[in-house]
């Protein structure tokens, strides 16, 4: 026993004294963490100030049943729940009841109220009792951030969204996902809690360790009202065509900075939303549009000129025991009237005999545009174009014929818009933008500038001539059905097939219709591209009638709605404009309370902050700023109240 009790005696020593650092250790790791706190993001903003993306915090509110003293818990008992009855519209006397049980239960985490804004937690921790804080009143506060995009579906994958899955992936869509490491995810902070039993954890204190820095905020190159008609023009063809997906970028053409992109694709329930970003990730053959690069190289190397007749006889040709087919026999044409008319026969015969002794001088050109390379955005997922060259295992004796118009490759529809805009700069081909600046509230961290990818893609000369050959396109070529006398465009129609090697396509005729162009035809403005896949064929299929239209809808309501004025290219200026519409916001909700104020011509998302900051549940039907509002102002609103507002 003498001995037994000597052992005991010597382990107790031996872990009091030798292991005891390391058993203390490990019981406060069980018992106490240092809980990461994360940081909230920055916001992405429209290029006028327009919320795109934010992260609203969010709070849940516990209590700790059993950290008040006796005393402490039954003088505010009744008081706490005369304000909890206020709140919530519940009886004094059911709370009172639920938080005695919770005291009997001997409750640490009792839940109070669940994913409330700011304005009703700062109410909340001001009510009797919980206004003592962690150690005397039993407050628990757990604070989460939500990320809201108030502009909806639109704009939503090129907006993007950062979001990691159970095995610590992280999915960087978007502008959002490319510029989160580098400026909008912040430093996160830290906050020490305890294990209280039930896999629960409570805050040590009131206050975090490390206090979180949000994260700067991203002013984008995106334009609201251009992005908002680009959605709807693209919705609506997409609709009547019954289409699989398409895409719309609309770039202004000095600057390269992206005013809109909008990607849709079909549902199994017949509907659209933002499924991929087409318009920068997937590289298909671009068909007909591709004929103005091989014009222009032609062109450049002195093959042949716009003056020049090429047969094109009855409307179709062999080459090297394949057959190439027009839409219909145009007998002998020039090189001009080719293009305007999109004669497959033309190109192909063009560029076949002016490169088959030295195809590597053809495809050196398209190369000295970049064509054959990512345009290298920040945006994640650029798709890879394809050139192939002599000796690829893709390079046959109709390699040249068929890239002539604009198969055998492949580009996205940013990568072939890119070539387009540098044609209506007059030569100077300018990298694609969708970031203006990164801010930190009034200072600017990081601003970016005009990026040249090649100063001058061809001679002034065949600039020129390219011009105007897209201007008749539309004037008297395929595009002629958009041609407007009030109103002037350029660009060229295309319509490629597509999944042709598929067995069943001479029963299920598959295609991918675009226009790609810019406006107006005299020192264009805007650059844009439509390319639509797979519309039905029943319906139609041709560039001319299922894309052309949605860049007419585009161009001319960007006109109609946003007329061309002299802007000054400063956030500075434009921030004046949202600091008085904050003021103007402030003032309304330090005006009213308990009566519903007038949110009618107020951005979308200052009416909802405001209304549901005053407890209203809010409704939205449409997209931009309010336009009718289903309580009318001035009526006293309850609690919880439905409203829905129109825009």
């Amino acid at each position: 026993m003498f001995v037994i009790a000597l052992a005991v005696v010597f382990k107790l020593f031996t872990i009091q004294m030798v292991q005891g650092d390391k058993y203390r250790e490990l019981a406060e790791k069980r018992t106490v963490q240092n809980v990461t706190i994360p940081a909230n993001r920055g916001n992405v903003y429209a290029s006028d100030g327009s919320l795109l993306a934010t992260s609203i915090p969010k709070y849940d509110i516990r209590f700790d049943a059993l950290t008040p003293t006796n005393k402490t818990f039954e003088k505010y008992l009744k008081p706490l729940s005369d304000s909890l009855s206020k709140y919530n519209g519940k009886s004094s006397s059911y709370y009172q009841q639920v938080l005695r049980k919770a005291r009997v239960n001997k409750n640490r985490y009792f839940l109070l109220a669940r994913n409330i804004n700011y304005t009703d937690y700062t109410r909340l921790r001001n009510f009797p009792l919980l206004n003592l804080g962690a150690f005397r009143g039993g407050l628990i506060v757990e604070q989460t951030t939500k990320r809201e995009h108030p502009m909806g579906g639109i704009a939503q994958r090129t907006i993007g969204y950062e979001r990691p899955d159970d095995d610590g992936y992280v999915t960087r869509a978007g502008i959002d996902g490319a510029f989160g490491e580098l400026y909008l995810k912040g430093t996160d902070g830290h906050r020490l809690k305890q294990k209280i039993g039930k896999g629960q954890w409570k805050p040590i204190t009131d206050y975090n360790e490390i206090e979180p820095r949000d994260g700067y905020d991203v002013y984008t190159t995106l334009d609201v009202n251009i992005q908002d008609i680009a959605h709807h023009a693209l919705l609506k063809q997409l609709v009547y065509y019954e289409a699989e997906h398409g895409s719309v970028i609309v770039m202004e053409v000095k600057s390269g900075e992206i005013r809109a992109i909008s990607n849709l694709g079909k549902t199994t329930d017949g509907n659209y939303y933002e499924k991929l970003n087409y318009a920068v990730g997937e590289s298909h053959e671009p068909g007909s549009t591709f004929k103005l690069m091989a014009l222009a190289a032609a062109l450049e190397d002195k093959v042949i000129d716009t003056s020049d007749v090429i047969d094109t006889g009855s409307g179709y040709k062999r080459f090297f025991g394949r057959t190439i087919y027009d839409s219909r026999g145009y007998g002998k044409i020039s090189v001009a009237r080719a293009l305007e008319l999109s004669s497959n026969i033309a190109f192909a015969t063009v560029i076949n005999d002016g490169y088959s002794k030295t195809p590597d001088k053809f495809i050196d050109r398209l190369k000295s545009w970049h064509l054959d390379k990512p345009l290298g955005i920040a945006i994640q997922g650029e798709g890879k174009p394809d050139i192939p060259s002599p000796g690829d295992k893709k390079w046959s004796k109709n390699a040249l014929p068929s890239m002539a118009y604009g198969y055998n490759l492949s580009l996205t529809p940013l990568q072939t818009l890119t070539f387009y805009n540098a044609v209506a700069n007059n030569g100077e081909m300018v990298k694609p933008r969708f970031i203006k600046e990164v801010r930190e509230f009034d200072h600017v961290v990081e601003k970016f500038e005009k990026d040249v990818i090649e100063e001058r893609i061809a001679s002034e000369e065949t600039i020129g001539k390219l011009q105007e050959i897209l201007k008749n396109v539309v004037e008297r070529g395929t595009g002629r059905g958009l041609y407007s006398p009030t109103f002037s465009m350029s660009g060229k129609t295309g319509t490629a097939q597509t999944e042709y090697w598929m067995d069943d396509w001479s029963k299920n005729k598959r295609y991918i219709s675009s226009f790609a162009g810019y406006f107006p035809s005299e020192n264009p403005k805007y650059s844009c591209i439509v390319v639509i896949h797979k519309p039905s064929t029943k319906k139609g299929y041709y560039g001319s009638d299922v894309s052309g239209p949605v860049f007419k809808a585009i161009a001319q309501k960007i006109f109609t709605d946003t007329p061309i004025t002299d802007e000054v290219e400063t956030l500075r200026i434009q921030s004046t404009i949202v600091n008085k519409d904050f003021e103007s916001y402030y003032d309304v909700a330090q005006t009213h309370k308990t009566v519903m104020p007038d949110v009618t011509g107020m951005p979308t998302m200052d009416a909802v902050a405001l209304l549901e900051n005053m407890g209203l549940t809010v409704k939205l039907e449409g997209v931009g700023v309010v336009k009718r509002q289903s309580i009318e102002k001035g009526n006293k609103i309850k609690r919880n109240q439905e409203v829905l507002l129109n825009i």
